[in-house]
């Protein structure tokens, strides 16, 4: 064996230790929000701190500073996957070795405490007692942008890097000024011409068996494996991947809104049929998960929004909605369901907003985030901005903080540069979905009742390549073109027409 196949052996071994602690670490996460007993809240934490500390020990050892020194004056000799491996773990190692140990934990100090003071000013209705802590998280964050800082054009750039590789203010401004305008033109030929669906009947009694019997016979036919799944219980519904032959995903229930839970549902599958479905080869390694927040959302909005807002898709799964639905659904003619499944109506809070008005909640968080860190506006300031926003865009006001700008809990983790990514899932999902249907009849497909083809093309475009390529490139490569805004505003255009007949 020569030295270069030694220290690749070596890199691939030290990987795998740190993917096998990650994930025990992924397992303990999802037993803590499924099943585990209230009482050893207490002494899991200790456990997994004691698990992830041991991967980090790892992930930042002598023997992976070595490994890496090594490898990348080898670069020349690696095969593609070596090499992007190589790249991730790079980075990675550079950005938990740039800040100094002792300002980080003062960091994550100020996290801890930042939660609480979160929570108790939405309880108050009042932003001035979370606003320290906030100024003090934001202070960290700059300070961390100035270690982490390489050629990016603007600070907040570095963060949208960590989330969405390859992302720029420059690309999402653009995107973003023409998705908010299309948005906003639709919702007003809605508001002057539109006929407002009946709703009423989303409230009707569906038991949580019924519907978890026919969600699972719809996420099966996605392509959703329980062979490799399981599908649970949970407050807030997540998907959580240990490897690609065991992805779990998890919902709530309401018997008066089946939507909630089958939309849900979908939704966590589709993130689960992404990690299912990446190449064998990445198993172990830092490549063997979805490569960005984007592009994961793409792959749950694609199943719940692109195909769960197609009339074909609903015209063959109705009649089985209506089977078990124990005789609620039987006066519901189709028309009437698949419109009121669409109403449309501006809301305060983000995760209650429809298909339509999602994105501008979106892009009124990233504008703010922007305002941070490139213009240094005050954290005084931030309600103001945020109310004004939501009136300009989405021609309503908070009555207080709590609707308003206290409604999320990203920030209060550090979470800055995050929203984006949602709405970028939005738009791939529809580039995809326009990519997909010149190659395949998506209605012919809907109508057998065997959505294969759908999930064998997103394997090939998207799903086997986990975190080998970045998404600008797998969108390139999947659409031929850039991420392009306007694939989503025909959509959604198509979709309220057809139910505003506007």
């Amino acid at each position: 064996m020569t030295e270069l196949e030694q220290q690749i052996q070596g890199f691939l071994g030290l990987l795998k230790e740190i993917s096998l602690l990650e994930e025990t670490d992924a397992l303990l996460g999802w037993d803590a929000l499924t099943g585990m007993p209230e009482d050893s809240s207490e002494h899991r934490s200790e456990v997994t701190s004691y698990i992830a500390g041991l991967a980090f020990e790892k992930s930042v050892s002598k023997s992976m500073a070595d490994y890496l020194t090594y490898l990348s004056q080898h670069q020349e000799e690696l095969n593609s996957d070596l090499k992007k491996m190589v790249e991730i773990v790079q980075k990675n190692y550079d950005l938990n070795h740039k800040i100094p140990q002792a300002e980080y934990q003062e960091f994550i100090k100020v996290i801890s405490q930042a939660d609480s003071s979160w929570r108790k000013a939405r309880d108050a209705q009042d932003f001035t007692i979370f606003e320290p802590s906030l100024a003090k998280i934001i202070a960290f964050k700059k300070k961390f942008i100035e270690y982490w800082h390489k050629d990016e054009k603007t600070p907040y750039d570095v963060l949208l890097n960590q989330y969405e590789p390859g992302m720029t203010v420059e690309i999402l401004d653009a995107v973003f000024t023409e998705l908010r305008e299309g948005i906003q033109e639709i919702v007003k030929k809605i508001n002057e011409k539109g006929t407002t669906p009946t709703t009423d009947f989303l409230s009707r009694y569906i038991s949580i068996e019924n519907q978890r019997a026919f969600s699972i016979k719809v996420i099966e036919k996605m392509g959703y494996r329980f062979t490799a799944g399981r599908l649970d219980d949970t407050t807030h519904p997540f998907m959580e991947s240990m490897n690609r032959n065991d992805v779990r995903i998890t919902t709530r229930w309401d018997e008066h809104n089946f939507k909630m839970a089958v939309f849900g549902i979908i939704h966590e599958a589709g993130h689960g049929i992404y990690e299912q479905n990446i190449a064998e080869r990445f198993d172990y390694t830092p490549l063997r998960g979805g490569v960005s927040m984007g592009i994961h959302e793409s792959q749950s909005l694609f199943y719940e929004i692109v195909m769960g807002s197609d009339k074909n898709f609903w015209q063959d799964n109705y009649e089985l909605l209506q089977s078990y639905s124990e005789g609620k659904l039987d006066d519901i003619d189709f028309e009437t369901f698949y419109k009121g499944l669409h109403k449309t109506a501006p809301s305060l809070i983000r995760i209650e907003a429809d298909t339509l008005t999602y994105p501008l909640h979106i892009i009124i968080r990233y504008e703010i985030e922007k305002l941070i860190f490139n213009e240094g506006v005050a954290v005084s300031d931030l309600p103001q901005i945020w109310n004004e926003k939501y009136q300009e865009y989405l021609g309503i006001t908070p009555e207080n903080d709590t609707v308003g700008i206290l409604q999320d809990v990203h920030w209060s983790g550090g979470s800055f540069g995050y929203f984006p990514s949602y709405a970028l899932g939005f738009m791939y999902a529809a580039q995809l979905q326009h990519s997909m249907a010149q190659e395949i009849d998506l209605a012919a497909i809907y109508k057998t009742g065997n959505y294969e083809p759908i999930r064998q093309w997103l394997t090939d475009n998207i799903h086997q390549y986990g975190s080998l390529k970045e998404p600008n490139e797998l969108i390139k490569n999947a659409t031929g073109e850039p991420l392009n805004p306007r694939y989503l505003l025909a959509l959604q255009d198509k979709i309220y027409q057809e139910v505003y007949h506007y």
